[in-house]
């Protein structure tokens, strides 16, 4: 049966150009987006609907591709990367005033905030295939790690979960109330314009990120990728999406067993041809984890769920 979906509702951003990114703030009360015209908009959202005029951010000489909000812990805080090879940190001075920060290097495709338990922590993957890891300090501070990540670009990245639910190591009897051991995990997912999808895993003896799986699986550059939320399961999932017109969704049902890799088929089920329209852009997943949003380039988005027994099903879809 289809999911309902709410009834699309616009917003009048005043932007002079293509709006690359849009990004709700954590408890859903601000918009933040960005555009072609160098600039940043935030808006206050009442009710499901953008109200007031926004507050304006610049800064950037190029398109901005890209936003994230941090977690609230941290304070009202907003990132941003540009096609002119900065990222921003913007922070809020006063009502509808924000003050920004910012380093340089090449392009910058995608920035991602880790698990705010981890501590205020901005990855970021650049157009010279190089990703950066930078840790903010108390003292205001900053400690980067740079390496590199795919030889032609690195286009999306993806923070896992910080916490990983794994069995009872044990085969003994357990009491009915035991659960599965949980331990901290700092890993995160990028894609590359090398048609890969590889996963880091931050070694804490040698202080350093090294590789630790390379996913094959598409025919052209990788667009984004995006690790599901836990919500106390064992098993991980990955979607990426790629300019093969694809979408893979990886699972790794335990931490000891190989990812495997399954496409969806958006023309099931009269037919198994697992490509889309145009190039796939986007993939994102629902808070809980269970529903991944996929937008393709001829402006429609799609929702997808995984049925018991009937593998991954189309339950919704709609122009953007």
């Amino acid at each position: 049966m289809a999911a309902q979906v709410a009834k699309p509702v616009p917003v009048e951003t005043q932007h002079e150009d293509m709006i690359h990114d849009a990004q709700l703030d954590y408890y859903g009360k601000r918009l933040a987006t960005c555009s072609s015209d160098k600039t940043i908009r935030i808006f206050n959202v009442v009710k499901g609907e953008a109200k007031g005029e926004p507050a304006i951010l610049k800064g950037h000489t190029a398109p901005v591709w890209q936003l994230a909000w941090a977690h609230p812990s941290f304070g009202s805080i907003l990132a941003s990367c540009s096609y002119d090879g900065r990222v921003f940190i913007w922070k809020e001075v006063g009502q509808g005033q924000g003050k920004g920060s910012g380093g340089t290097c090449r392009t910058v495709n995608s920035i991602a905030w880790a698990p705010y338990d981890l501590g205020p922590i901005l990855a970021c993957a650049s157009s010279d295939g190089k990703i950066s890891v930078i840790n903010f300090q108390n003292d205001g501070s900053t400690d980067a790690s740079v390496f590199p990540a795919h030889g032609t670009g690195a286009n999306a990245i993806s923070w896992a979960p910080s916490v990983l639910s794994t069995p009872a190591a044990s085969a003994t009897k357990q009491p009915a109330t035991s659960q599965a051991n949980l331990t901290t995990q700092k890993r995160f997912v990028s894609a590359g314009s090398d048609n890969l999808v590889k996963i880091w895993a931050y070694e804490e003896e040698a202080k350093k990120w090294v590789e630790e799986e390379v996913i094959r699986g598409h025919e052209d550059w990788v667009r984004d990728v995006a690790w599901a939320p836990n919500i106390g399961l064992p098993g991980m999932y990955i979607a990426s999406a790629s300019q093969d017109k694809t979408v893979l969704i990886h699972t790794r049902p335990s931490p000891t067993s190989p990812w495997t890799s399954t496409q969806l088929l958006p023309s099931a089920p009269d037919s198994k041809d697992p490509h889309f329209p145009d190039a796939v852009w986007r993939v994102s997943w629902s808070l809980a984890g269970n529903i991944l949003a996929v937008s393709c380039g001829d402006g429609k988005v799609s929702l997808w769920k995984e049925g018991v027994g009937r593998g991954w099903e189309c339950v919704s879809d709609f122009s953007s």
